[in-house]
C-alpha cells in the first residue's frame, strides 16, 4: 500500500469520525457560509446537511447572535485578533421548527489557500441548564423550607389562641355587632391556618406513599364529586375515557388533591354556568388527563405566571394551590402538569402520568 493510499485512508478515518461524533460540527468560510455540517450538527439544529451547505450561517442563530457572529468573524479576518476563538461561550441558535435553544460553543480557525475556515464545536446544554434551574430552585426550596417551618410554629401557638378565645368569647357575647366581629376574626383565623398548612405542603411536601393506583375509577370517582358540587350552579359535567382500566403508580391521596384542586379551579372559572369535561386518554406509555372548562380562560400574559407561588386572581386565595399541585405532578420522573387557555373561551389543565410497567 503506497503512501497516497495511507493518506486517504486515515482521512477516510477522519472524516467518518468528524462526522459521527456526538458533538455538532459547524464550519463556516470567512464570508459566513457555512462549508461543513456534521450528523451530529443535523440532530440538533433538524436540518439535513442539503439543506444548510452553502448558505448563510443565520439560518442557525437567532439575528442578534448571528450579527455578532458575523461581526466577531470580519473582526478576525482584518486583524488576526482572535476575541472567541480558543474559548468556550454560550449563544442562542434555532431549530428548524423555529424554536430556540441554548447552545455551548467552541470556536476554532483553520487557513487554507489563504482562506479562513471557521468550526464550531456545538453541544445543545438545554437539558444541562434545566437541571442546574431544577438544583437551583431544590436548594432554595429547601433553605425556604426551614424558615418557613421556624416561622410557622411562632405563628401557630399564638394564632391557635386567639382563635381559642374568640370562640369563648362568642358563646357568651349576647350583642349583634359584636358577635359579627367575632366572626370575622374567627373567619381571618381559620384562613391563615389554612395558609400556613398550605405553605408547609408546598416548601415541606409530605412524604409520597407510592401505590398501583387504577385512574379510571379515581377519575370516576372525581367526576361523581364535581357533578354533585355543579349542579346547582348551571354547570353540566362529562366524563371520557378511551381505557375501561389504566394502572399508575402515584400517591393516591396526593394525585386525587391534586385533581380536586384543578376541579375546582376549573368550577371557579366559570360563574355563569358551562361545560366541565374530565378526559383520559391512553397514549403510549403514558396516560394524560384532561381537566376542560369553557370559563373566562386566562390572559396569554398572565399565563406562564399560573403556577407561580402566591399568584392569584381570585380576592380570597393564598395562590398556593396550582404551585402544590404541579410540584406533586412533576416530583416523580415522567410526570408533567400544564396548561391551555384562551381568554374568553376557556382552559384547558394536562396532566401526563406514565403508567406502571408492571
Amino acid at each position: 500500500m503506497g503512501k497516497k493510499d495511507d493518506n486517504n485512508h486515515e482521512l477516510a478515518i477522519l472524516k467518518s469520525a468528524v462526522d459521527n461524533t456526538n458533538e455538532g460540527l459547524v464550519t463556516i468560510d470567512q464570508d459566513h457560509k457555512v462549508y461543513f455540517f456534521n450528523k451530529a450538527a443535523e440532530r440538533i439544529f433538524g436540518y439535513g446537511r442539503a439543506e444548510v451547505i452553502g448558505r448563510d450561517l443565520n439560518i442557525i442563530m437567532t439575528p442578534g447572535c448571528s450579527k455578532e457572529h458575523r461581526n466577531s468573524v470580519e473582526r478576525y479576518a482584518k486583524t488576526r485578533v482572535p476575541s472567541q476563538i480558543g474559548h468556550d461561550t454560550e449563544l442562542i441558535a434555532t431549530r428548524k421548527n423555529g424554536k430556540t435553544f441554548v447552545a455551548n460553543i467552541s470556536f476554532s480557525v483553520t487557513e487554507v489557500d489563504d482562506k479562513l475556515f471557521f468550526t464550531g464545536i456545538v453541544r445543545d446544554i438545554t437539558e444541562t441548564k434545566n437541571l442546574q434551574k431544577q438544583i437551583s430552585r431544590s436548594e432554595r426550596l429547601a433553605a425556604l423550607g426551614q424558615f418557613i417551618a421556624e416561622i410557622s410554629h411562632e405563628i401557630k401557638n399564638p394564632l391557635m389562641m386567639i382563635g381559642g378565645f374568640a370562640r369563648q368569647l362568642a358563646r357568651h357575647i349576647k350583642n349583634k355587632k359584636a358577635r359579627e366581629k367575632l366572626d370575622i376574626i374567627l373567619k381571618e383565623v381559620l384562613r391563615l391556618e389554612d395558609l400556613l398548612k398550605q405553605l408547609k405542603e408546598f416548601y415541606m411536601p409530605n412524604p409520597m406513599t407510592v401505590e398501583q393506583i387504577e385512574v379510571i375509577s379515581l377519575l370516576d370517582e372525581i367526576h361523581s364529586l364535581a357533578k354533585a358540587d355543579c349542579e346547582d350552579k348551571n354547570i353540566s359535567t362529562s366524563f371520557k375515557t378511551d381505557k375501561k382500566e389504566i394502572i399508575i403508580e402515584r400517591d393516591r391521596n396526593q394525585l386525587k388533591q391534586v385533581l380536586l384542586n384543578l376541579v375546582k379551579n376549573s368550577i371557579e372559572a366559570m360563574d355563569g354556568g358551562g361545560h366541565l369535561a374530565i378526559n383520559a386518554e391512553h397514549n403510549g406509555d403514558a396516560v394524560e388527563i384532561s381537566i376542560i372548562d369553557n370559563g373566562c380562560g386566562i390572559p396569554e400574559a398572565d399565563q406562564d405566571k399560573v403556577f407561580s407561588p402566591f399568584y392569584t386572581t381570585k380576592t380570597h386565595g393564598s395562590g398556593l394551590g396550582l404551585s402544590i399541585s404541579k410540584n406533586i405532578i412533576e416530583c416523580q420522573d415522567g410526570g408533567s402538569c400544564t396548561l391551555e387557555s384562551k381568554e374568553g373561551e376557556g382552559t384547558v389543565f394536562k396532566i401526563r402520568l406514565p403508567v406502571s410497567s408492571e
